[in-house]
């Protein structure tokens, strides 16, 4: 793949041409504007361009603030050795998955020899890069012209323009039978914002399901929040969280993989609680010295009962996803608190309990209670050198309040 020839950009005297902007981004001007614009402060913006604009085409500074913004934001997901020589869209760096979780995921396809991969709907080319990365070679296709030239960028950025190809194309037109397996990243994001319904995505839930199964292995990228309903008996499905937070969710399909079995991973750690199938209820009891709030994977792949047989536990109600326990519970897939108090829901009780125990810095968590943290923080008027976690929460339905600390 040979670099976009130097192109003239939108001057503004007729309509916008991202193409042409994006391409003077590419030029010896453009990438020194961009170099210079690493540390500039988005606030002072303004007086920034106006300083630019002296030297730059108007339409050249515009792009390239534009592109300094993306980057700066791209940080968190790619690091800032990848995110200051890629390129990206708006909606790429909403969309992209982080570094970290593309890179399991390209581990998995490559510890079953996966070495070659249709990469469908594939953005601005974060999961192509992994998958290359981890010895794949790809096909990323994405039919939106500028995204695809923002994909073959960012290969040729990052040195993998030799087993990345970019092709702009519909989906629906690609032949995936040559490759080991298929990739689909569908859009979930539309004109108003975030897509819940998997039918919505773009392409359809069910035509990449159907993709998927005619590949030797796929994987399918969804929102963690997927109904499970909505999850077919053929593939594998993985929740994966990083750092605590829940980032996506991915079905799988094919050789290697367990139909019908639920998976939760933790990153950076990569402990995986596995279900071949759907866990019966977990017991329901009174709450005990120990509090264990499982990882948000592990919720979302509706594997707490897994917890609470590994920690000895039960829920403290059948709605709550929190496991109490008498002994304490040494699992990767929990944060642990030792319980002091258990008390009935009452504010101005807990402000009196925490004054008497000097308690000036209050973490507050909440599962089925309608009351907000920073409401509560706020009441409090805390003062003191002491610590404590409250749980607001309910307990065999009532609401109720867990006052303890983390297990060190």
């Amino acid at each position: 793949m040979g670099r976009v020839n130097a192109t003239t950009p939108s001057t503004g005297a007729g309509a916008p041409d991202p193409l042409a902007d994006f391409a003077a981004l590419r030029t010896p001007e453009g990438a020194a504007l961009l170099a210079g614009l690493r540390e500039y402060d988005p606030a002072q913006e303004l007086a920034t361009a106006t300083r630019l604009r002296r030297t730059h085409p108007p339409a050249l500074v515009s792009a390239a603030l534009g592109q300094a913004r993306l980057r700066q934001r791209a940080v968190a997901k790619f690091g800032a050795e990848d995110a200051y020589r890629m390129f990206f869209t708006p909606n790429g760096v909403e969309q992209a998955t982080r570094t970290s979780v593309a890179s399991y995921r390209a581990g998995r396809f490559a510890a079953l020899g996966v070495r070659s991969v249709a990469d469908l709907c594939c953005g601005i080319g974060g999961d192509a890069v992994a998958l290359a990365r981890a010895g794949v070679s790809v096909l990323a296709v994405d039919r939106d012209p500028l995204t695809a030239e923002v994909a073959r960028a960012n290969a040729e950025a990052l040195g993998l323009a030799g087993v990345i190809e970019v092709r702009c194309a519909d989906v629906a037109d690609i032949d995936t039978e040559p490759y080991d397996a298929v990739f689909v990243d569908p859009a979930r994001r539309g004109g108003r914002g975030r897509i819940f319904d998997p039918e919505a995505y773009s392409p359809p839930l069910s035509w990449a399901t159907a993709a998927a199964l005619k590949a030797p292995r796929a994987a399918l990228k969804i929102a963690p929040g997927v109904p499970h309903e909505a999850i077919g008996p053929e593939a594998e499905a993985e929740w994966i969280s990083d750092g605590g937070d829940v980032k996506e969710a991915v079905l799988w399909f094919g050789e290697g993989f367990t139909p019908g079995a639920y998976r939760a991973t933790l990153l950076p750690s990569g402990a995986t609680l596995a279900a071949p199938a759907p866990l019966p209820a977990p017991p329901v009891g009174p709450v005990g010295r120990y509090l264990h709030e499982p990882d948000g994977a592990v919720i979302r792949a509706h594997l707490v009962a897994s917890v609470v047989e590994e920690c000895g536990g039960r829920l403290i109600d059948e709605t709550i996803a929190y496991v109490t326990s008498d002994a304490p519970c040494d699992s990767p897939y929990v944060s642990s608190y030792e319980i002091t108090d258990h008390l009935p829901f009452h504010l101005k009780r807990l402000k009196a309990l925490l004054r008497e125990r000097g308690v000036g810095v209050l973490t507050v968590k909440k599962r089925g209670s309608a009351v907000e943290p920073e409401e509560v923080r706020r009441r409090m008027k805390l003062q003191g050198p002491n610590e404590a976690t409250v749980f607001l929460t309910r307990v065999a339905g009532a609401p109720t309040m867990l006052i303890g600390g983390p297990v060190r």
